[in-house]
């Protein structure tokens, strides 16, 4: 038999990056929730913030959902809209959202999981992932 070993997101590191993630958003004064999922698009951890919208559970995992292509979910557009095949192919993709908040985790060159923060405005969520992700380095 052979088997295919790979790098995937741990539920420790996701909670860490669930509390780094929810520390910023409190200090920016969001009520936000964060998912963390693994390279296959499962759930891996998630957070959602006293007082944050019901609809950011979806919207924060699709955010992450997207970042699994590789690059954060703001930049998805931008990387399909010249293909008018794939663009419309992807507006009939559940769990794809072109807009920020959604980060890659990538570690020593192979994609793990992804980050998702929904609830606030797209800087803000951006900012909350950005903070997640630090607890990488």
């Amino acid at each position: 038999m052979t088997v295919f070993t790979k790098p995937t997101i741990t539920a420790a590191t996701a909670r860490r990056m669930i509390e780094a993630a929810v520390a910023r958003a409190d200090a920016l004064g969001v009520r936000s929730v964060v998912a963390v999922i693994d390279d296959s698009g499962n759930l891996t951890a998630l957070c959602r913030m006293d007082g944050a919208p019901v609809v950011s559970i979806g919207v924060a995992q699709n955010k992450a959902y997207t970042a699994l292509f590789g690059l954060p979910s703001d930049e998805f557009y931008n990387a399909v809209k010249h293909d008018p095949a794939v663009l419309a192919g992807v507006l009939h993709t559940p769990r794809i959202s072109a807009f920020g908040g959604g980060l890659p985790i990538w570690v020593d060159g192979a994609l793990v999981g992804a980050v998702g923060v929904g609830g606030g405005t797209v800087d803000q969520d951006i900012d909350c992932a950005k903070a997640a992700l630090a607890t990488l380095t």
